[in-house]
């Protein structure tokens, strides 16, 4: 079983859990760039950023996860990265 840490609710099973996609930095961009950017997404190797729920708890987090070993290295709430 595949355990991520809700911030609020402590460790759960990874089927309470809704994957929202990878966390984009705000720009202004053409929307020629806005249509690349979310249809020919990149997928790089390493720690990537990305926005999960909690669904019993309606939770949004932040989940940095190695797209490698798929190994989550750290999850906290949007506005409370850890030091």
């Amino acid at each position: 079983m595949k355990l991520l840490t809700c911030p609020v609710n402590g460790p759960r099973n990874i089927t309470e859990f809704q994957y929202l996609g990878p966390v984009r930095e705000a720009s202004t961009e053409q929307p020629e760039q806005l249509i690349e950017g979310l249809f020919y997404a990149e997928n790089p190797l390493g720690v990537m950023r990305e926005w999960w729920r909690h669904t019993p708890s309606n939770t949004v987090l932040i989940a940095e996860r190695h797209t490698v070993s798929d190994e989550i290295v750290a999850t906290y709430l949007p506005n409370r990265k850890p030091a």
